[in-house]
Parts: C-alpha cells; sequence; structure tokens
C-alpha cells in the first residue's frame, strides 16, 4: 500500500474529499473499475484530502476517472484539431513564356490552408503586372495600412537572369504572406479577384462556347480557392462558380452533380438576399428534382412566395451565368 500511496502522490490528480475505504463499483459500458483513496501529501493540494484513481478495465474512462496529465493531454489534442484557419502561399516555381512581340515570367502561386485537412493544394499562375496591379488597387483604399508591405521593384535589366527570377520569386511570396497578415487586405474584394478572376473569365468563356467539361475543370479549381479564401470574404462569394457548375453540369447530362452544386449554392442566396441567383436556382432544383425523383414540394413553396413578392426576375440561371465576367 505503500506504493501505491508514492504513486498516487507523484501524480498532479484533481483531489477529491473521499472516505479512507477502498471501493468497488460497477460502471455502465464496462465490466467494472476499482476505485481506492489514499491520503495525499502532495504540495499542490492546500491541506490533507485524498485523490481518486480510477483503473477501467474493458471500457474507456468517464472524464471523472482521468487524472491531471491525462485531462491536459485531451485538451491539448482538442487545441490541436480547433487551431485557427491560416492560408499559406508558395510560389514553388516560375516559367518563361515567349510569344512573338513579348516575353515575360509566369510565378506559380500555391494557395494552401495550415492543418492537416487541407487534403488539395491548387495553384494558379500570375504575372509581376498582375501583382503590380493587386498593389496598386490596395493603396488606394488602404494606404495607411500598407505603408510597411513593400512589394519588390521592378526588374529594368536581367530580368530574364536565373538568379533575379530565383530572387523575385522569394521576394513575392513573402509580399504575399505580409499582405494574408493585413486584415483589411483579407477581406478585400481585391485580394480574392488576384487569385481568381482570370481562371473565372477563362471558365466562363468556355461554357459560353459549350466546351463545358474543361469549364467544369477550371471552376473546381476556382472553387477550391474561394472556399479557402471563404472565411474572410463575403459569404457569397462561392454562388456565381457553385451555379456555373450546376450549369455546365446540367448540359453534361450529369443531373445528380447539376443538383448537388445548386443545393450548395442556395443558402447563402437566402441568407444574405442574393435574390437574382435565388429563384433561378429554386427553378432549377425543382426541375432536376423532378427528373431525379427528390422531394420538391418545399422548394415549390419557397419559388410560390418569391413570386407573390414579385421577386422572381425573367432569367433562367444559365442565362445570368453566360453574362458573369464578360
Amino acid at each position: 500500500m505503500l506504493h501505491v500511496l508514492q504513486a498516487v502522490d507523484q501524480m498532479f490528480v484533481m483531489a477529491e474529499p473521499e472516505d479512507q475505504t477502498e471501493k468497488n463499483q460497477k460502471s455502465p459500458g464496462s465490466d467494472f473499475y476499482i476505485t481506492f483513496s489514499a491520503i495525499s501529501s502532495s504540495p499542490y493540494l492546500s491541506s490533507p484530502s485524498t485523490s481518486r484513481v480510477c483503473v477501467c478495465v474493458d471500457g474507456p474512462p468517464s472524464c471523472s476517472c482521468l487524472t491531471t496529465k491525462e485531462l491536459q493531454q485531451n485538451l491539448k489534442a482538442v487545441k490541436r484539431n480547433d487551431q485557427p484557419v491560416k492560408l499559406l502561399f508558395e510560389i514553388p516555381s516560375t516559367r518563361i513564356i515567349e510569344k512573338v512581340l513579348s516575353k515575360y515570367v509566369v510565378y506559380e502561386v500555391v494557395v494552401m490552408r495550415s492543418g492537416t485537412f487541407d487534403l488539395r493544394r491548387v495553384s494558379v499562375e500570375r504575372r509581376y503586372s498582375d501583382f503590380l496591379r493587386l498593389h496598386r488597387d490596395l493603396l488606394e483604399e488602404f494606404q495607411e495600412e500598407l505603408e510597411d508591405v513593400v512589394l519588390p521593384r521592378k526588374l529594368l535589366s536581367r530580368n530574364f537572369c536565373p538568379e533575379a527570377i530565383a530572387g523575385r520569386r522569394l521576394a513575392l511570396q513573402d509580399y504575399l504572406a505580409d499582405l494574408y497578415a493585413t486584415r483589411c487586405v483579407r477581406h478585400s474584394p481585391h485580394f480574392h479577384r488576384f487569385l481568381t478572376q482570370p481562371e473565372q473569365r477563362r471558365a466562363h468563356g468556355l461554357l459560353r462556347a459549350g466546351r463545358f467539361l474543361l469549364a467544369v475543370q477550371q471552376l473546381h479549381d476556382v472553387l477550391e480557392i474561394e472556399e479557402k479564401l471563404l472565411p474572410w470574404q463575403n459569404p457569397t462569394l462561392t454562388v456565381p462558380t457553385l451555379s456555373a457548375l450546376a450549369v455546365c453540369y446540367r448540359d453534361l447530362k450529369e443531373p445528380e452533380r447539376a443538383f448537388a452544386a445548386a443545393q450548395r449554392a442556395l443558402p447563402p442566396t437566402r441568407r444574405y438576399g442574393l435574390n437574382r441567383y435565388r429563384a433561378s436556382l429554386l427553378e432549377l432544383l425543382v426541375d432536376l428534382g423532378y427528373q431525379l425523383g427528390c422531394p420538391v414540394a418545399q422548394l415549390q413553396e419557397e419559388l410560390s412566395l418569391l413570386r407573390e413578392r414579385g421577386e422572381v426576375n425573367s432569367h433562367s440561371l444559365k442565362e445570368l451565368v453566360v453574362h458573369e465576367f464578360t
């Protein structure tokens, strides 16, 4: 018993007054557990009292049976799983584009979320002129906030020297990190346009040309980036992209995917009053729901209510999408 007392005294256990008797009790979900108590002389307790330790057999312990060390370990695990999401930017590579009348460098910008839950790294390519345009747009609104954020200067010579390109690549990577660290920039529409607008225009151009498979690939890349940016951007940011995906999948004769994309787009339109998309999404969902045998009574009721209020426009979802990013 002396060894037990010494072992208990060394543990940082939560003390609980208890008679100095040994008890056996049944525990739900386990065959049994043994509770023994002993007087502790731990310096962490203000007065002699007893400490309870539970030895659980064939069943998980309840919180009341965990030592302080185990509770601390559990808390650390919870905190690890609940870390605030941050965006990381990496420029791992560059390439030189040569055309008949021009030659320039493009930088691959990889966008990823911190933590282990980001399953896909997505990247875009940007020229130095794109970074310069972003910086000028941001300075028009946030000159004071960006006082210490410096965009690398334009090179007037040796632009295509490997050493110069490598130095510029690292400098632009640091520049993006500095921008993201500035709260007003994270919430600025200029930031998400820099990362998504060229791809959005390309995808919608493909959609208008009837090249739906290529458009879907481009739209999924855009959606990946938008979802990473969403915690700091307008909650309706993904609605145009999801709507375009719904239109593409419908024309590709994939009603299940079209229905799923439209379903994801609908809630933000309800919550934030994006009515020009809401009614068109509802019409598409009702139509697809009939094809798939899904219940659509509630969607029909919602659509009828919008019609009574005069909040239904005359454009189909495809017509709305086609006119985006022109």
